[in-house]
């Protein structure tokens, strides 16, 4: 007789279960790596704030005064677009100013100088120095041969978090001047006279002064970190904002209430008016199937899509909405209007305050009583903050003692 040997091998249920095993292994493995990723990139994205203020401190020390917003420089005639009369037209945010103290002193000397959009040296051909109109699309940028850098991408106002690049963007920032928690008299052209001369002892500048209670002033030179009468500490300087993917976002893509003026119009009066225009399926969306939302802007123009543009929508924040809800325009996506503060990251958004402290506050800080008008009466511009403790912390001389931690 012929013996033949028993051969060893898995049968087809032992092979099935081990997959099982090592399936349930990976699916309970990448929940802890993914967490570990997102650990690792809001690290980051907190030390990227840590580094802006560090350089608005470097900044105060060095002018004695806070890197200005949506101020610049200003031509009385002629295109604030095309060259030899391009000027920024008091639209540059707050973050030209800080290049050279984080580490930017290139990029810096590119803006400070004048720059030549041609090739032949020719006058005519020379935007001056502080750069053209931010405001600058995509086209405009082409007919001009670019303006770099305004187009360019500065890893230290990106969050690691964050997805979005590329076009249509321009140079995409995370990282938002706190305007307080009132938009009236935004975009601050009412302190602009005809001329482009500012009008420093008119009735608009008190006015804006006083509605605008952030940390930053629109169109106001000189404010300084003694103008923050209730601490550093206690002050929000900057605050966290997604960059849009063009998926209409309700956090990144701005409905519009269609009417309205510089004043705050119809949105002053009622801050939930873009609420109705959500997709109630799909709550983070705004319901363009169904033809129900009036969406603001251009697919250029969206959250944090040009670092260097002082129009709230794309550099600045308010302190009204908790975290991560709904941005609603009130005349147009670069007009004024309710712009809050969100994040990709879980349940909250950072902010940097005034003394340089990075702080993550969380979708359910307690924000008011829920009032949905814009108190902006001129016997209520000294007051506590509408908007409670989320409120309190975007206010910098309102007289609010806070007790609670955040």
């Amino acid at each position: 007789m012929v013996n033949h040997p028993k051969k060893s091998g898995f049968t087809l249920v032992e092979l099935l279960v081990v997959i099982a095993i090592i399936g349930v292994l990976v699916g309970l493995l990448l929940p802890a790596v993914q967490a570990a990723r997102e650990a690792a990139r809001r690290m980051s994205c907190s030390n990227n704030f840590k580094q802006l203020g560090l350089a608005m401190h470097n900044y105060h020390s060095s002018y004695n005064k806070i890197s200005p917003f949506q101020t610049g420089s200003w031509s009385a005639g002629g295109s604030s677009f095309d060259a030899p009369t391009a000027n920024n037209d008091y639209n540059l945010s707050h973050l030209p100013g800080l290049t050279p103290f984080f580490e930017q002193q290139a990029l810096w000397e590119q803006i400070s100088n004048p720059w030549d959009t041609g090739t032949t040296g020719n006058p005519s051909e020379i935007i001056q120095a502080m750069g053209p109109d931010p405001n600058y699309s995509l086209g405009d940028h082409i007919a001009i041969g670019n303006y770099d850098p305004y187009l360019t991408n500065i890893p230290t106002l990106r969050c690691p978090s964050d997805p979005g690049v590329g076009l249509p963007a321009q140079g995409r920032t995370n990282y938002a001047a706190n305007l307080g928690d009132s938009f009236v008299f935004h975009n601050g052209w009412d302190v602009i006279s005809a001329n482009g001369v500012p009008w420093r002892d008119g009735r608009r500048v008190p006015q804006l002064k006083g509605t605008s209670r952030g940390f930053f002033v629109p169109r106001i030179k000189g404010m300084r970190f003694r103008d923050v009468l209730d601490g550093l500490s206690n002050t929000i300087c900057m605050g966290e904002i997604m960059t849009g993917l063009n998926d209409n976002d309700v956090r990144t893509k701005a409905a519009d209430v269609g009417s309205g003026n510089n004043y705050g119009g119809d949105l002053k009066n009622d801050i939930l008016e873009c609420r109705g225009f959500i997709d109630p399926i799909r709550p983070q969306f705004w319901d363009t199937d169904n033809h129900s939302a009036r969406l603001a802007g251009s697919n250029e123009e969206e959250r944090g899509f040009r670092w260097a543009n002082g129009r709230a929508i794309y550099t600045g924040g308010y302190t009204i909405f908790p975290p991560n809800k709904e941005i609603c325009g009130n005349r147009g996506a670069t007009g004024s209007g309710n712009y809050g503060f969100s994040s990709r990251h879980q349940g909250g958004c950072h902010v940097l305050m005034g003394d340089g402290a990075v702080k993550f506050i969380t979708d359910s800080i307690e924000a008011g009583s829920g009032s949905t008008v814009i108190d902006w009466d001129s016997d209520k511009w000294g007051r506590a903050s509408q908007f409670g403790l989320w409120g309190a912390l975007g206010t910098r001389s309102s007289k609010e003692v806070i007790e609670e931690e955040f």
